[in-house]
Parts: structure tokens; sequence; C-alpha cells
């Protein structure tokens, strides 16, 4: 399927969370290669990137206000490599999609508005369940008198119980999918991305990614156990 051409003004709009990734441009080059492999083809301007050094939590960004304000003087479209580089928070990207400025995510460019509400809805439930999960389990583990762990051991806790909470909030579409005969890991995961349901951070779904959120809606599987001695002796 040809893939179609894009035409028209863009201003491009890219985030990163501290300033160290600002200056060594950890995570930036790959954003502004996803837009450009977006654009490619078709008679396109890109006629302006804003760069935000800002945590996704924060609504009050200045860089990506003048990146709308330039988008409305000149009815260009906003395009950012991925949802989450906008925000995690379902307010802000009501309020954006409210400004009249048009935006695309390269990751999903067909995305229609209810679509990328509800993946901003995910990636803001995810971000609440690590941060309340977090606070429960230092809390548990100080009652316990347990001393805390690095900040690695912490984050690693947190994505855990977030990825647990996710799989359950999942579990009514994978036993829709299942109801359909669709029951092999492949299977499972070609349905989510066709029925435009994000994963992670607002992701297409992999089959590795999709076989760990099927193990934690299932469980682990149980090995047969071997027989006894005296089961053995009875079989013979």
């Amino acid at each position: 399927m040809k893939k179609a051409e894009n035409k028209g003004k863009y201003v491009a709009y890219y985030r990163v969370s501290t300033a160290q990734q600002g200056v060594s441009g950890l995570g930036l080059a790959a954003q502004k290669k996803a837009v450009l492999d977006y654009l490619n083809g078709g008679k396109w301007d890109l006629i302006a990137e804003h760069t935000e050094i800002e945590s996704g939590k924060k609504n009050n960004r200045p860089e990506l206000q003048t990146a709308l304000d330039l988008c409305k003087a000149e009815g260009a479209t906003l395009v950012i490599a991925k949802l989450d580089r906008l925000a995690r928070n379902v307010y802000f990207i009501s309020g954006l999609m409210q400004s009249g400025v048009e935006f695309i995510a390269a990751d999903m460019p067909k995305a229609n508005k209810f679509q990328v509400h509800l993946m901003a809805a995910f990636a803001e439930y995810e971000r609440e369940q690590i941060s309340e999960r977090t606070k429960a389990g230092l809390a548990q583990a100080k009652a316990r008198g347990v001393k805390l762990g690095t900040h690695g051991a912490k984050l690693a806790a947190a994505n855990k119980a977030a990825a647990k909470d996710r799989a359950e909030a999942l579990r009514p579409v994978i036993q829709e999918i299942r109801k359909e005969e669709i029951t092999t890991v492949r299977g499972i995961c070609e349905e989510l991305n066709r029925r435009n349901i994000p994963a992670a951070r607002g992701g297409v779904w992999y089959v590795p990614s999709t076989h760990r959120m099927l193990k934690l809606i299932d469980g682990p599987k149980r090995k047969p156990r071997k027989p006894t001695a005296k089961k053995k002796a009875a079989n013979s």
C-alpha cells in the first residue's frame, strides 16, 4: 500500500524530561527521526522545530505554546513523534484538541480524536498507578522495618505494579478477543493493534509485550508434578 504524501506546513515539537537529555540529544534524535520519517514524501514544509525540556506532568510549557501559536498563525499542523511527548494528562490533551490546532503523532498518524483521548487516559492512569503503588509499597516497607533499596529497585517495583494494573484493565478486551477464537499470542497482538488499543505509553503491541501482558492476566502456568515413587509403583 502506497504511503500517502504529506502536504502543507508543519511545526515539530519535541520534549525531553531533563536538561541532560536536552544537551546530549538522548531521546531527541529518535524523536526527530520519527517525525522526518513520517513526513518523508510529498510537498511539505517544516517551518519550525521547538524543543521543550520539561516533565510530562507539567502543563505550563512555553515552547509548546509558541509552537501552537505559530501553527494558528501559519495554518500549520503540529507534528510530534509520540503522544507521550505532549502529555500524560487527559485534561491537557482535551484542551489541545479544543484549541483548533491540528496535530499528528508520527507513531499513530491515522488515530482519531477519540483514540488520542483514550491513549492519553491510559497513559495518565499508568502514571497515577505508578505513583500510588510506589508510595504504598514504600510505606509498607518502612512499617516492616525494611531498608529502602536503590532508585532503580524502586522504579522496577513501581513499573511491575503498573503493568499488573494495566493487564487487569485489558482483561475484558482479551476475553472478548478470545471469544472470537483468536487465542495465539501473535493473533491477540495483531488484534490489539487492529483495534488501535495502545500499549504502554501509547505505543504499539509486539509479540513479547503481548506475551508478558497475557502472563499477568492468566498467571504462571503450573508445571505438571512428577509422579512420586508411590504413584509409580501403583501404576506399574
